[in-house]
C-alpha cells in the first residue's frame, strides 16, 4: 500500500457496519476507500476479470445487460469454499492493483489520514500494512437481522454466510480500535470522534486538519 500518508484499515464482518462508520469519518473531513465499491469496478462489462469469472461459474453469471449478477454469485461461494478461493485468485489482485491508485490519489486530500475500508483484511493478514486497524462490532443477531433486511437473505442463508466468515473475536484481538454499530446512528460520532482524536494524536498531527 502506499506510505505517503497514514492510512487506516477499516474492518469487519459481513453486515457489521463498516460503511456507517466510514461515512461518518467522511464528515471528519477523512476520506476513505470502499475496497467494494473496487470489487465492482474491476467486473465491469468488458472487463478481463469478468471474463475469467463467466470462464469459471458459465454464462449463468451474467445478467441481461452483461453485468455480473453478484447475489448468484455470492451464493455459489459461500456454497463451495474451493470456488470461493477461485474467484479470491482472480479478483483479490486487481483489487488490490486498483485500491492502490485510488489511494495515492487520496494522499493529495489534505486529511491526516486516509481510510481504507475492506473485509478480509485480518484473514488475509493485510491488516499489518496498515499504520493501525479499526474494527467494527456488534452482535451476531445484529448481523444476521440486517443481513435479512438487506439482502432478502432468510434465517438459513443468513447464518451461513456469518459461519462462512472469520468469528468477529478473532479480529478484535488484532484491533487497535474497536467501534461499536449495535446501537442508533447517532451512537457512531461520538465513537468516531475519540478514535479520531486517538488516531491524530498517534501521528503527532491536529484533529482539525482536513474537518470539511
Amino acid at each position: 500500500m502506499p506510505d505517503a500518508v497514514n492510512i487506516v484499515g477499516l474492518t469487519g464482518g459481513i453486515a457489521s457496519g463498516k460503511s456507517a462508520i466510514a461515512r461518518t469519518f467522511g464528515t471528519l473531513g477523512i476520506p476513505s476507500l470502499d475496497a467494494d465499491q473496487v470489487a465492482r469496478e474491476i467486473v465491469e462489462p468488458g472487463s478481463p476479470a469478468l471474463e475469467e469469472i463467466r470462464d469459471l461459474f458459465g454464462e449463468a453469471v451474467l445478467q441481461r445487460d452483461g453485468s455480473l449478477d453478484r447475489a448468484l454469485v455470492a451464493e455459489l461461494v459461500y456454497r463451495d469454499p474451493l470456488m470461493r478461493r477461485r474467484l479470491e485468485t482472480i479478483t483479490h489482485p486487481r483489487i488490490l492493483a486498483r485500491s492502490q491508485e485510488k489511494l495515492r490519489a487520496l494522499q493529495s486530500s489534505g486529511a491526516p489520514y486516509v481510510i481504507y475500508d475492506a473485509s478480509l483484511l485480518v484473514e488475509t493478514g493485510r491488516y499489518r500494512e496498515f499504520v493501525a486497524l479499526i474494527v467494527a462490532s456488534c452482535r451476531a443477531a445484529t448481523q444476521i437481522q440486517r443481513l435479512k433486511d438487506r439482502e432478502g437473505l432468510d434465517e438459513t442463508r443468513a447464518r451461513q454466510r456469518l459461519a462462512a466468515q472469520l468469528p468477529l473475536e478473532e479480529k478484535l484481538a488484532v484491533a487497535d480500535y474497536v467501534i461499536s454499530t449495535e446501537g442508533a446512528k447517532e451512537d457512531l460520532l461520538p465513537q468516531v470522534e475519540r478514535v479520531h482524536r486517538a488516531l491524530c494524536a498517534r501521528f503527532g498531527l491536529s484533529s482539525d486538519r482536513g474537518k470539511a
